[in-house]
């Protein structure tokens, strides 16, 4: 093999401009540079504004990594999750992002999936780049054993997510509230036979979704019927299924649907729509998450309670934002959710239109 010259490897790259370079442009000392970068000192706007153009002249970067010992800070979080899909993930970290942008805060994200051993060598990774904060999310959000942090000096925030630890913050949707809409507002549409089909009954999402059915039927005078509530998998299988099994006796059908997830919803459609149903016509169908790829494909499109999870990341970067500086936030808080009206529960002529929780 020949020469590094000759095959290319240690060709020359153009060198980064240093403090010093940004300093000699300027005309300045090396000091009043870094102090104009920084921001600090006291210096003449004239000062700062030529040596800022100096840098950008340069293409000059400051050091990161000597900066964040500066600062005692490395302006960086750490986001452990386990959603590899990215349902749920990505609307929480876009907002995310964006809220920390503005303060000058990167993010690092690791994906878990679901394995301890791997969770843990990707704390100690994060801990390592000594991280001001970290944020733990999942697909569901069920309790999960808390993250080990040591001396519990570092801000930890679970965001679509639950801790065991007590002294945590969990930023969750309002699952009680989210069902509370949906049934309010089929027995507005003049519904009043109204089944819930959902997912696993282990989930406290669906626990809770449950009893915002329940606490609505009962304050509207309308019996919850046991036969009208079905558990089963996230899936548009079981949506089909359980519509065989609501319809199997035409003396208790239903005339509406509260559906757990878009995916059960959209099964629940299709299987209404082959028994020569018409939706909403002769069942109302509304489904939970306000998934697009789901809501908008069905037919006809569905109506669908938004968890508004740019509203959990946007909370979650203004959570961990001041936790970071210093203030202690603990507790679980519960944020609104919204109801989304499409044609698979509006009534003739209605337009699309969103509804909010009470509590936003």
């Amino acid at each position: 093999m020949g020469s590094g010259e000759d095959s290319g490897v240690g060709a020359d790259y153009p060198q980064r401009a240093t403090i010093r370079d940004v300093a000699a442009r300027a005309g300045v000392s090396i000091g009043t540079a870094s102090k104009a970068l920084n921001a600090s000192g006291s210096l003449r706007q004239e000062t700062r504004d030529r040596v800022v153009a100096a840098a950008n002249e340069l293409g000059f970067r400051p050091n990161a990594m000597a900066q964040s010992l500066h600062r005692s800070r490395s302006m960086t979080v750490g986001v452990l999750t386990t959603d590899s899909f990215g349902r749920f993930i990505f609307p929480i970290l876009e907002a995310l992002e964006e809220t920390l942008a503005g303060h000058g805060i990167a993010i690092f994200m690791c994906n878990a999936t679901d394995d301890p051993e791997r969770e843990q060598q990707h704390l100690d990774q994060l801990l390592g780049k000594r991280i001001d904060g970290l944020l733990v999310t999942a697909r569901r959000m069920d309790r999960r054993p808390a993250i080990a942090v040591p001396g519990k000096s570092m801000p930890v925030i679970y965001v679509f997510s639950q801790s065991d630890d007590p002294d945590a913050l969990c930023l969750l949707p309002d699952d009680h509230g989210g069902a509370v809409l949906a049934v309010e507002h089929l027995i507005a549409t003049g519904r009043r036979r109204i089944a819930h089909i959902t997912g696993p009954a282990e989930f406290e999402a669906v626990t809770l979704r449950h009893q915002g059915y329940v606490d609505t039927l009962a304050r509207a005078g309308l019996p919850a019927l046991p036969e009208h509530y079905l558990n089963g998998l996230w899936s548009e299988a079981w949506g089909r299924e359980a519509v065989d099994q609501l319809f199997a006796d035409a003396a208790t059908a239903p005339d509406a649907l509260f559906c757990g997830n878009d995916q059960i919803a959209r099964g629940a459609s299709d299987a209404l729509r082959e028994r020569g149903l018409t939706v909403p016509q002769d069942v109302a169908v509304v489904g939970f998450d306000n998934w697009d790829v789901m809501a908008l494909a069905a037919r006809p499109p569905l109506s669908s309670v938004d968890m508004n999870l740019h509203r959990l990341g946007r909370a979650a970067g203004e959570r961990l934002i001041a936790m970071i500086g210093g203030e202690r936030i603990r507790g679980v808080e519960r944020l609104p959710c919204s109801l989304v009206v499409r044609p698979s529960s509006a009534p003739a002529g209605h337009t699309d239109t969103t509804q909010q929780n009470q509590n936003s």
